[in-house]
């Protein structure tokens, strides 16, 4: 924590200080709160609370959020740290871990990834391994299943993964796609694989 992500690594993204005038107007009556969250983490630096990777070119690119907390049978996981897991097998391109609702723990972990078209594992071989790895680094209480291979996630224009989306469609609540999605066709198809395969994790 704390040193400079090397170009295409995925970090925190932080914001040099001092900032101009009117760009730090603090929490209301949380003035405490907003410098525990925001500048005491990295000191000198404004923390987004949002992660992502700059490129060759010095530009940045916003992957999400990385403050998802669930809670799994009273444990506070962190989303973030399963998706620093997932993504360090060399068969993932792309992943997003979010918490769905479970009547035995309150939330459980699900991953969707896209895969490198390079692997050697078949589905269900990779997906075992990426469980093992969630379970060896993180524990067993993340209970990481199922592990969902799509082609694509659904994104906003600015390269954003909308989990908040795939979380709705998983506990089948109404969904709020934003106007900045980058290709509503993704929807029906992520729709179609989330719920597919969270009906044969249940019926087995």
């Amino acid at each position: 924590m704390g040193q400079e992500c090397e170009v295409g690594k995925e970090g925190y993204v932080v914001v040099e200080l001092p900032l101009p005038p009117g760009c730090l107007p603090s929490l209301y009556r949380a003035d405490e709160r907003f410098q525990k969250g925001y500048l005491d983490r990295f000191p000198g630096y404004y923390f987004t609370g949002d992660g992502g990777y700059r490129d060759e070119d010095g530009y940045v690119f916003i992957t999400g959020r990385v403050d998802d907390v669930i809670n799994v049978a009273g444990h506070r996981l962190s989303t973030a740290e399963m998706e620093e897991v997932i993504a360090g097998h060399i068969a993932v391109a792309e992943c997003a871990v979010f918490g769905t609702k479970d009547n035995l723990k309150g939330q459980v972990p699900i991953a969707v990834i896209t895969t490198k078209p390079d692997r050697l594992q078949d589905d269900a071989l990779l997906q075992a391994q990426l469980v093992q790895l969630v379970r060896d680094q993180i524990g067993a209480v993340a209970c990481m299943k199922p592990v969902i291979i799509a082609e694509r996630l659904p994104k906003t224009r600015s390269g954003k993964i909308l989990r908040k989306t795939m979380r709705q469609i998983a506990d089948d609540d109404e969904l709020t796609i934003p106007s900045t999605i980058e290709n509503r066709d993704v929807i029906p198809k992520i729709q179609h694989i989330i719920n597919s395969a969270l009906s044969k994790d249940i019926a087995a």
